[in-house]
């Protein structure tokens, strides 16, 4: 840098010589302004990798949670790039909760986690343990900064539960239907073996979801595009008959009486090809819980899954739009209520770095809850870290269970 630098001035030097003596002054301002701009730009280049050192950062994409969770794992920290690019390349930065299209979303996960697997126990070219094949020909894949269950044809699986499917649960999982589209490229979920008349089946494609049945039956499209080649969040809610059914955003179901059945296991078939693969994963099974207000009334605490965070950050996902409208409205129809508001993680990682992550969090809580008007007076934070489970963390699912928010009364 110091011998660009030189070399700059040098240059500004000689052609203040050389100028015209009218211009000379006006090509010197110019040419040391210049030579300013690329000083800064280096230096705070300079400083930003040298801050990354110190600190010990890994720079991981919002997309990458194999690359988070392993710089968790080694204690270091993790620098997450949460920028999506648009179709001119122009950066975007990423909505928080209630803003744009998540404005009416309303999908809440289950608090108590039934089944959880993200496929990172499990060998790469295996079939999963904790899964139970049905038909097909299936493996766990690493692709795309993840693992995940790639299927190259008809392939079915069974997700097993520790019981019958209470009445109020929610299912959760990533789906990508292959990188071409095809009328029978769409993932089944059902949650009765063989259905009934009546029964509900829930079927998805990048283009659409249908829900199909003897009765109700929904078709909603969300345009070729939208998911093309891309990973879909696909969310399930039902209470009783009620079901509502998310495709990233977008809320494609909403049937109030729908007989879906009720078993100990769910069934998905995920059709591929060797050509064009499908993938499965991020698989998480919950039961409903109680409205904020009624837990809180009835213990004083309640814990939430329905605030989310990116991996390693601080940074509130937009999902958690429903959560938190929740919250805020709770807070704003009972003015006498003030809350402790508790950051919690599993035992992954190193301790002192989730202590500061769990505070991060809950700060983050409180400062969205002020910019809607609750009072900072009446909010406290906490971070917990590992030191309360809420299960053991020797399970997917506690571990799950214990990556959470807790709402405390005071």
């Amino acid at each position: 840098m110091k011998k660009s630098l030189a070399i700059a001035l040098a240059a500004a030097l000689t052609l203040s010589v050389l100028a015209p003596s009218a211009d000379a002054q006006g090509w010197k301002d110019r040419l040391k302004q210049k030579v300013k701009e690329r000083v800064d730009q280096r230096t705070d280049q300079a400083t930003d990798k040298g801050l990354d050192k110190a600190e010990q950062a890994i720079s991981c994409e919002i997309t990458d949670k194999a690359c988070a969770d392993k710089a968790r794992a080694e204690g270091k920290q993790v620098k997450i790039v949460g920028q999506e690019r648009g179709a001119a390349g122009a950066t975007e930065a990423l909505p928080g909760p209630g803003e744009g299209a998540w404005l009416n979303y309303d999908f809440k996960p289950g608090d108590k986690v039934l089944f959880y697997d993200d496929f990172s126990g499990d060998e790469v070219g295996d079939f999963p343990r904790r899964l139970e094949l049905v038909q097909g020909n299936m493996e766990v894949a690493e692709w795309r900064g993840g693992r995940y269950l790639r299927s190259n044809g008809l392939g079915e699986i069974a997700i097993p539960l520790p019981g019958t499917l209470p009445e109020r649960f929610t299912v959760e999982m990533d789906v990508y239907n292959g990188a071409r589209w095809n009328t029978w490229g769409e993932v089944t979920v059902r949650f009765v073996e063989r259905p009934q008349s009546g029964n509900a089946v829930i079927k998805e494609n990048w283009t659409r979801t249908d829900v199909l049945s003897s009765g109700p039956h929904s078709t909603t499209e969300v345009g070729q595009e939208k998911f093309k080649d891309e990973f879909v969040p696909l969310r399930i809610m039902v209470d009783g008959k009620y079901l509502k059914v998310y495709m990233g955003d977008k809320r494609v179901a909403n049937l109030p009486n729908a007989d879906l059945g009720r078993a100990n296991r769910i069934w998905v078939s995920i059709p591929g090809s060797d050509e064009s693969p499908a993938y499965v994963g991020n698989i998480r099974i919950a039961e409903g819980g109680k409205k904020l207000y009624d837990a809180l009334s009835a213990s004083g605490r309640v814990a939430t899954h329905g605030i989310l965070f990116d991996t390693g950050s601080d940074h509130i996902r937009a999902e958690s739009t429903p959560t938190l409208k929740e919250l805020t409205t709770m807070l704003s129809e009972h003015p006498d209520l003030s809350l402790t508001i508790e950051g919690h993680t599993d035992n992954v990682g190193d301790v002192q770095a989730n202590m500061a992550l769990s505070a991060k969090r809950a700060d983050a809580v409180k400062a969205y809850l002020v910019s809607k008007g609750v009072s900072a007076d009446r909010l406290t934070t906490k971070g917990l870290g590992a030191t309360k489970p809420a299960a053991p963390n020797t399970t997917a699912e506690g571990r799950q269970q214990n990556r959470r928010v807790e709402l405390v009364k005071q």
